[in-house]
C-alpha cells in the first residue's frame, strides 16, 4: 500500500513561496485548510495532496512542482533522506531499479521531461531538496566559493582529491571545470555513497571511498595535481595519539588542539611537485599559539603561499570570517614572500559576491604566477621573515600596511574636508521645528496586521531564502543589508528569488533579521525589486500616510513588540502598533517625521565624513605622506 506524502508548515511555505507565518495565517483564517494527519502539536504534518488541492482552489498556488511531489512521496516510502536520494541515484544510473514500483513511472517521467539534462537534472533537483532537509548535519560549501577554490587550484586537465568530500559538490565542480580524474573520501558512508552516485549519474570520472581520511587514508600512495577541501572544524578526537609517527607530518606533529593543521599536512602530502592545495579553514588556524611551529615551517619551506580572509557573507553558515589557505609543493627554490589578503574589507563597498571572489582569484593567481598582487587595496605581499616571530600569526588584518597603498591621501583628505565644510553649514538650517507639548491622552492603536485586514496597507513578503527561483540579472535587488546600511539596491546577478516585487514610491521595507527595528521608506522607486528576508508594507495613501507609518514603526515600544521572544534578532513588523488617528492628523505627524529623517540623514553624513577625515589624517601622518603645517 502506498503511503501518503506528508509535509510540514515549512514545506508548504517553501512550495508556495511564502513565509511560514503566511501558512499559519491560512490555518487560522480558513476553516477549509486541511487538518493535520500526523506530527505533533508544535510541528504538525499535512497530507500533501490535500494541501495541493486546497492551495490551487484558493489561488495560493497554480500547482505543486512535480519534483516536490515526487520527493515527498519518496520520503513517505523511505524516511531517511540520504538513503532516499541514493536510491534515486542508483535508479537513474541504471545500477538497480527504485525499490518502490509505484514511484518508478513518476521518476522516469521527471527525467523525460527535462530532455537532455534528464537524469542529471532530476538528481540535482532532488539533491537540492535533500540539502534543505539535511540541516546542520550537512555543511555545504557555497557554489560560488567552491568554484573559486577550484579555479585557484588550477586543476585543468589534472587530478584532484577532496579528503572530506561530503556529498561530492566540490569534486563535481572540479570535474565540470575540466579535471581529468577526481578522488574523494568522507567519514560519513552515506554521504560518500551519494558523492559517488552524483559522479556516476552525471557521467563524470571519479572514485569516492568511505572512511576517516586522517586515521585511515584510502589513497595513501596517491599524489595529485590539486587538493581542494572544506574539512570539518574543531575536532577534538581526530586521532592525534595514534598518528604521532605518521609520515604525513612533514612540518611537525600537529598538537591535539590543531586538527586543521593535520588536514593541511594531509592535503600537502598528496601533492605532486608544483601541485596546489586550497583549503577552507577557520581563522583560529592562523593564530593559535599551539600551531606556531608548524606555521613557521610551512612558511620557511615555501609551502604556504597565501592566506585570504573571507567576508562573512560568503559563508553564511558560520559566525566567523573563514579563510582560504593556498599551499603549493615547491618545484623550485622557495619564495621569500607570502600573500596575505583581507577580502573581508571588500564586503562593505563591493556590489556582489561574484565581484569579491573575482578580485580574490585575480590577486592570488597573479601572485602565484608573478609574485605580485594586482589589488593592493586588500592584498599585500609580506616577507616571510617578518612573520617568524613568537606567535607566527598569519591573520591578514594583523599585517595590513599602515595607510592605504595606492591612495592619494592628500587629495582624499581635501575632498572630505570640503564636503564636511559644506554639510556643516547646511546642518543648522535643517534643524527641524519641535512639536509643542500636549496634555491629551495617547490615541488608541491598531496593529499592522489589522491595518492590512482593513485595507489601509498591503503586506508583501518576506521572500524566503530557499535557494530556488530565478537569478535576477536585469534589475538591482534591494537587500536587507542595503536597508540596514542605508545603501542603494546592490543585489543582483547572483540573487535567486522566487518572486519579483518591484518597489514603488511610498513603500516601506523592514528587514526580517536585524539587531534593532529598522524601517526605510522608498522615495526613489527606480527599477529595483524586493530582496530576500524583507517585509514590504505598501500603505494606501488615501487612508495611511507613509511618513506617519514609518515614524511610528521606529518607536522603542514597537522595537520591543516586534522582536522575537526566542531571538532578539528577528523582527515581525506585523505586530507593530500604529496610532489610529484621522488622515489629516497623520499627515501633520508625517511632516514632523520627514523633517527628523532629513536632519538625521544629514547628521549621519557629517559624522561619517568626520570619521573619514580622522582616519585619513592619522594614516597620512603615520605613513609619512602628510606632515603638520605651521598652523597646526
Amino acid at each position: 500500500m502506498r503511503r501518503t506524502a506528508r509535509v510540514t508548515a515549512a514545506d508548504i511555505a517553501r512550495i508556495a513561496g511564502v513565509g511560514r507565518a503566511a501558512v499559519s495565517n491560512w490555518r487560522k483564517r480558513y476553516e477549509t485548510f486541511p487538518a493535520p494527519v500526523g506530527g505533533t502539536a508544535t510541528s504538525p504534518q499535512f497530507d500533501l495532496e490535500q494541501v495541493e488541492r486546497w492551495m490551487v482552489a484558493n489561488e495560493k498556488l497554480h500547482a505543486v512542482p512535480e519534483e516536490d511531489l515526487f520527493w515527498r512521496n519518496l520520503l513517505a516510502a523511505e524516511s531517511e533522506p540520504a538513503e532516499a536520494l541514493a536510491l534515486v541515484g542508483e535508479h537513474l544510473s541504471g545500477k538497480r531499479p527504485l525499490p518502490f514500483p509505484s514511484l518508478r513511472p513518476d521518476l522516469d517521467a521527471l527525467a523525460d521531461r527535462l530532455g537532455k539534462s534528464g537524469s542529471e537534472g532530476v538528481f540535482q533537483q532532488l539533491w537540492r531538496r535533500f540539502a534543505e532537509q539535511a540541516g546542520p548535519r550537512l555543511v555545504i560549501t557555497p557554489e560560488p566559493l567552491a568554484a573559486t577554490m577550484i579555479n585557484l587550484a588550477a586543476v585543468n586537465g589534472g587530478t584532484i582529491l577532496d579528503p572530506a568530500c561530503g556529498t561530492g559538490q566540490v569534486l563535481h565542480t572540479a570535474a565540470r571545470a575540466g579535471a581529468a580524474q577526481v578522488y574523494g573520501q568522507d567519514i560519513d558512508a552515506a554521504l560518500a555513497r551519494l558523492a559517488q552516485l552524483s559522479l556516476t549519474v552525471n557521467e563524470l570520472p571519479g572514485e569516492i571511498r568511505a572512511g576517516d581520511s586522517l586515521r585511515h587514508d584510502s589513497f595513501p600512495e596517491l599524489t595529485v595535481d590539486a587538493v581542494v577541501a572544506h574539512p570539518p572544524f574543531g575536532l577534538s578526537n581526530w586521532g592525534q595519539e595514534e598518528l604521532g609517527a605518521d609520515h604525513r607530518w612533514e612540518f611537525g606533529v600537529p598538537p591535539r588542539t590543531e586538527p586543521e593543521l593535520a588536514w593541511v599536512q594531509h592535503a600537502y602530502a598528496h601533492l605532486k611537485p608544483g601541485g596546489r592545495a586550497v583549503l577552507l579553514l577557520p581563522p583560529s588556524a592562523a593564530g593559535r599559539r599551539a600551531g606556531r611551529r608548524i606555521r613557521a615551517d610551512l612558511l620557511r619551506r615555501g609551502a604556504l603561499r597565501a592566506v585570504v580572509a573571507l567576508p562573512l557573507r560568503l559563508t553564511p553558515s558560520y559566525a566567523v570570517n573563514l579563510q582560504l589557505w593556498v599551499l603549493q609543493r615547491p618545484s623550485r627554490t622557495p619564495q621569500p614572500h607570502v600573500l596575505l589578503a583581507d577580502a573581508a574589507a571588500l564586503g562593505a563597498d563591493t556590489s556582489g559576491d561574484k565581484e569579491i571572489l573575482g578580485r580574490v582569484e585575480t590577486a592570488v593567481s597573479r601572485f602565484l604566477d608573478t609574485g605580485d598582487p594586482t589589488d593592493p587595496s586588500f592584498a599585500y605581499v609580506v616577507p616571510i621573515i617578518d612573520l617568524l616571530d613568537d606567535e607566527v600569526d598569519l591573520t591578514p588584518t594583523r599585517h595590513a600596511p599602515a595607510g592605504t597603498a595606492g591612495v592619494d591621501i592628500a587629495r582624499e583628505l581635501h575632498t572630505v574636508h570640503k564636503m564636511l565644510a559644506d554639510l556643516g553649514t547646511a546642518l543648522p538650517k535643517s534643524l527641524p521645528v519641535l512639536p509643542t507639548s500636549a496634555e491629551a491622552a495617547a490615541p488608541p492603536t491598531v496593529s499592522v496586521t489589522d491595518l492590512a485586514r482593513g485595507g489601509a496597507l498591503e503586506i508583501l513578503g518576506p521572500i524566503r531564502d530557499t535557494g530556488e527561483g530565478d537569478f535576477v540579472a536585469d534589475v538591482p535587488v534591494l537587500t536587507a543589508k542595503d536597508v540596514v546600511l542605508g545603501n542603494s539596491a546592490s543585489g543582483g546577478t547572483d540573487e535567486r528569488i522566487l518572486q519579483r516585487i518591484p518597489l514603488r514610491d511610498g513603500d516601506i521595507v523592514v528587514p526580517l533579521v536585524a539587531r534593532q527595528m529598522v524601517a526605510r521608506l522608498i522615495t526613489e522607486p527606480g527599477t529595483a525589486v524586493l530582496g530576500r528576508n524583507l517585509y514590504l508594507l505598501r500603505p494606501n495613501p488615501d487612508v495611511l500616510d507613509p511618513w506617519f507609518l514609518l515614524g511610528h514603526l521606529r518607536t522603542g515600544s514597537n522595537e520591543r513588540l516586534t522582536g522575537s521572544s526566542s531571538s532578539g534578532l528577528r523582527i515581525d513588523a506585523r505586530k507593530a502598533q500604529i496610532p489610529r488617528i484621522p488622515i489629516a492628523e497623520q499627515r501633520r505627524h508625517g511632516v514632523v517625521f520627514r523633517g527628523l529623517h532629513d536632519f538625521n540623514d544629514l547628521a549621519q553624513q557629517v559624522a561619517s565624513l568626520a570619521a573619514d577625515m580622522a582616519r585619513l589624517t592619522a594614516e597620512g601622518l603615520t605613513s609619512g605622506r602628510l606632515r603638520p603645517t605651521e598652523e597646526n
